[in-house]
């Protein structure tokens, strides 16, 4: 985030990229620690990804120290940017293990319950994210890419939303949801579904 700020828009100090962190909610959707930012920018200036500029002070206020993105830098940022565009793996999951391995021994209207919490919190997300779009949009603050990867996170609530309303009426239904099997057999036939168990014995 503050590479791709200071080669985008040139020589920035800690402050105005923070803020621009905060206008696009970065922080949020995107997993960066915007908290963290003075001790990266110092750490990368250390690592000769970015350039002390010049030192500047207005008024009162605190010196601030500009940065400008270095060649080594632009580099790192090309390297970085290839790490995020390729995989199409989706991170852990905690939920999907949950429901995999704990969900046996539960009330089935009380797990119902804590899904559809769940699915009311995620529907406040969305309306917020929803808001948030239609704001920064009017209001000129970003543009069309930046516009779409905060549809992006919409679109991951949306599909979300669905997906817990499947579950709910599956749930729903009267029928067995569960095999009550023998790990040590549950792990045999998985290995045959997948063709890397050996040959079966008698």
């Amino acid at each position: 985030m503050a590479l791709g700020t200071l080669a985008r828009h040139g020589p920035q100090h800690g402050h105005q990229i923070r803020r621009l962190a905060d206008v696009t909610g970065v922080g949020e959707w995107g997993g960066v620690s915007v908290g963290a930012l003075y001790r990266e920018l110092r750490a990368m200036e250390r690592e000769g990804l970015v350039e002390l500029v010049r030192t500047e002070q207005v008024g009162r206020r605190p010196a601030r120290t500009v940065y400008a993105i270095s060649r080594e830098g632009r580099l790192e940022l090309a390297a970085l940017r290839e790490q995020a565009i390729r995989p199409v793996e989706f991170g852990p999951d905690p939920l999907a293990v949950a429901l995999t391995f704990a969900a046996y021994d539960i009330d089935r209207e009380e797990l119902r319950e804590a899904l559809r919490a769940r699915r009311d919190r995620l529907a406040v997300a969305g309306r917020e994210t929803s808001a948030k779009l239609e704001r920064l949009t009017a209001k000129g603050y970003i543009n069309p890419i930046e516009a779409a990867t905060i549809r992006r996170g919409e679109i991951h609530i949306e599909a979300e939303a669905r997906w817990l309303d499947e579950l709910d009426a599956l749930l729903a239904k009267d029928i067995p949801l569960t095999e009550d099997m023998p790990p040590a057999e549950s792990t045999e036939r998985a290995e045959r579904a997948e063709g890397t168990a050996g040959p079966e014995t008698s």
